[in-house]
């Protein structure tokens, strides 16, 4: 399996003024790219290049000592930020089940809000904070450098299905917000694709 640099389905000053386009543009074909770049090169040296990438995040175990560290970051960078960039899209609604799920689970939309940001204001260093559908219930979660909840359980806390996802590295938001990182996930709420959130929770 080849890997790609995905085409992003909006251009990169589609989210201004929350995500600013010097770094959304950056952030793609640079960083996202890089990860690219790394994992082509490394699985071609093994037997496990025609794994698709759910089987090789839950089952880094089976690959050789010397490629589950360099596979982890760089497959782990790749499929968070594939996700990350589906993920965002200005004016959606949050409705029907999902909605109604997260009302459930957290009292009020309001109240996941404060939960969300509250995980990714306390995470610390660089990482990722998430939606994540476990047996059948919501969950916050985080996870460090580019783990993701679809790793296996020595790796993260919570294992569960991602629903939605913001990066907490600093390059995805210094250029703009510098050190404010509370209003970078405040401004997220105004970005986030709810349709396709909508599209992973009922798929799990």
């Amino acid at each position: 399996m080849i890997y790609k640099l995905p085409k992003l389905k909006y251009n990169y000053d589609a989210l201004e003024p929350y995500f600013d386009k010097k770094t959304m543009k950056i952030h793609h074909i640079k960083h996202h790219q890089t990860y690219v770049n790394n994992l082509n090169n490394i699985l071609s040296q093994t037997e496990f290049k025609e794994y698709t990438q759910k089987k090789l995040l839950s089952n880094l175990n089976i690959l050789p000592q010397k490629y589950q560290l360099l596979v982890r970051n760089n497959l782990g960078g790749h499929f968070n930020h594939s996700f990350f960039w589906k993920n965002l899209k200005k004016n959606t609604i949050l409705k029907g089940e999902l909605k109604n799920s997260i009302e459930k689970k957290f009292s009020s939309v309001e109240k996941f809000q404060e939960e969300f940001v509250k995980h990714a204001m306390n995470h610390f260093g660089s990482g990722w904070v998430w939606l994540v559908k476990s047996k059948g219930d919501l969950l916050i979660t985080t996870t460090s450098n580019q783990d993701n909840p679809l790793m296996n359980y020595n790796f993260i806390l919570i294992k569960g299905f991602p629903i939605i996802a913001l990066d907490l590295w600093e390059h995805s938001y210094y250029l703009k917000y510098q050190n404010n990182k509370l209003d970078y996930i405040k401004s997220y709420f105004k970005i986030i694709n709810w349709d396709e959130a909508t599209k992973q929770y009922l798929k799990y």
